[in-house]
Parts: structure tokens; C-alpha cells; sequence
């Protein structure tokens, strides 16, 4: 084993109520700390229940579902990272930033620094996952941010349907990529492609193997409306061999990873040494 690091994993369900579900999260991050996790992530949208399900638009909303940067949550963050010496991949908000509202993770390193947000880059729009009538695309880019143990980005859900997000990520130095997501199955709309949950795992496998890096998939449980959020958050490495998985329910998965293992498959199998970057005009046509 080289440099190791433990991961935090945080799958909850949600309740109307977002001080509520704040204060199970802060409850989770605890618990997850005093498991040994270096760094910790909660799902997507861990403050509300997952509200895109409609296209009733954000005029509809409580107001306490709008989050500001800086505000309330994330000062109850900050002193959660920084009592827990951890560091601390805070799923993602619906923030309120003036100008545009954005599905943004928050980065805070042990101190409790906020080192900065992610907006969702991809904003779906599918039946009951209305997320454009809600959300503006992200417009900071793909970000890396540094922790103590290890160089992370943050990627939101979406994102991980596309491997250009992972890559970029990579090329910008991240050892560890985490996906906090609110995706399940709903009721009467079949399967037809094939096994989603399958599909979503798979995907982000392929992404720690294609870039050397480890993937922790962050999902929210539990049934709300027709959706039934299937949880399963996972850790795989950076070959894509499986770490750790949670089954349906609420919990903390706690994870070591190896990550001197990511960069001796980089060493070896060269990905990113021979890449032909001038050949790939048309991905950005």
C-alpha cells in the first residue's frame, strides 16, 4: 500500500424540512469521522427532497430551499469540517447566487476553509428529472480542489454521463473524482434501455479506469413521489475494482483507498502519455 486515504461516504434520504435534513447530515459527517474518514461527501440536493420531479418551475418553492454562498448551511459546514478535521465534499445546494440559480457543491478543507463550488456543468431534462426548468448550467468550470490528502473535484450527478467531464478533471490533476447524485427508478416508466442502476455504476467505472483515478459515487435513498432513489453509493478504484458498496438504506460507507495505485496504472499503461489531442477537434465541434 502507498498513500492511503479513507473516504466517507454519506447516503441519506430526505425530509420536507431542510433544517432538518441539515442536521442529519451534520449528524452522518460526525459519525463518518469517527469511522476514520479523511474526507467526506453527502448526496445531491442533501438540504430538500428532490423537487425537479415537476415542471412547476422555482417560483413554486419554499424559500427555505434557496441557499445563499456564504449563508447558513455553509457555516454549519465550515465548523462541521473543521470540529471533524476532515474535509468535506458538501453534495450539492440550490443556490440562490443573485444573478442565476445553479445545483453547486461546496469544497471545504479540515480547517473549515470553503476552498470553492462546483456548478453542475450538465443539466438534464428528462420526465421527472425537469432539472432545466430549475437550474442554469454551471458556469465556473470543471474544478480541482486541494485538500491535504489528495487533489478532488467535485462532479454533480449529470456530469457523469460524460467522460470529457472526468477527463478534464484528470488533466487538471484530481486523484479522486466524486459524483453526489439523486438518480432512481420511477414508477411507471420502464427500463427499456436496460438496467439503469447498472448503467450509472458502469459509467463512472469506466471513467476511474480510462483516467487512473479513483470514483465514489454518492447517492440519496429512499422513496419520494413515484422515484425510488436506489442509493447504492459506491468507491472504486483506479482499475475499477469495486471497494466498498451500500445497499437502499441511509448509512456510511467508509472506504481506503490506495492512491499510489492510480498513479502506477497511469506509469504503466501510459492513457495519458499517448493521447493525440489534435485529433480530437470534433468532441468540442
Amino acid at each position: 500500500m502507498g498513500k492511503t486515504v479513507a473516504l466517507g461516504l454519506v447516503q441519506m434520504k430526505m425530509g420536507r424540512e431542510p433544517s432538518r435534513n441539515l442536521a442529519n447530515a451534520l449528524k452522518l459527517i460526525s459519525n463518518a469521522a469517527s469511522k476514520g474518514a479523511d474526507i467526506v461527501c453527502l448526496p445531491e440536493l442533501f438540504l430538500t427532497p428532490y423537487f425537479p420531479f415537476t415542471r412547476a418551475g422555482p417560483k413554486k418553492l419554499p424559500p427555505s430551499y434557496f441557499e445563499s454562498i456564504p449563508g447558513n448551511a455553509s457555516l454549519a459546514l465550515s465548523n462541521s469540517a473543521k470540529e471533524n478535521a476532515i474535509a468535506l465534499v458538501a453534495g450539492s445546494v440550490y443556490e440562490n447566487a443573485g444573478k442565476g440559480l445553479f445545483n453547486t457543491s461546496m469544497v471545504f478543507n479540515e480547517e473549515g476553509k470553503l476552498r470553492g463550488i462546483y456548478r453542475k456543468m450538465h443539466v438534464p431534462h428528462d420526465e421527472y428529472f425537469f432539472e432545466r426548468d430549475y437550474f442554469a448550467p454551471g458556469n465556473l468550470g470543471f474544478k480541482v480542489f486541494n485538500t491535504s490528502k489528495a487533489p478532488i473535484s467535485p462532479l454533480i450527478c449529470y456530469d457523469q454521463w460524460f467522460p470529457e467531464a472526468a477527463r478534464i478533471c484528470a488533466l487538471k490533476g484530481a486523484q479522486i473524482i466524486f459524483y453526489p447524485t439523486a438518480i432512481g427508478t420511477v414508477k411507471g416508466i420502464s427500463q427499456s434501455e436496460g438496467n439503469w442502476q447498472n448503467a450509472w455504476e458502469n459509467a463512472m467505472r469506466g471513467h476511474a479506469i480510462a483516467n487512473n483515478l479513483v470514483v465514489a459515487g454518492v447517492n440519496r435513498c429512499g422513496s419520494e413521489g413515484k422515484t425510488d432513489f436506489w442509493g447504492g453509493s459506491f468507491v472504486c478504484d483506479a482499475f475499477g475494482k469495486t471497494i466498498g458498496r451500500l445497499g437502499k438504506k441511509e448509512g456510511i460507507l467508509i472506504s481506503e483507498i490506495d492512491l499510489e495505485h492510480g498513479t502506477n496504472i497511469r506509469k504503466g499503461w501510459k492513457f495519458f502519455n499517448n493521447r493525440r489531442p489534435n485529433e480530437y477537434g470534433l468532441i468540442t465541434k
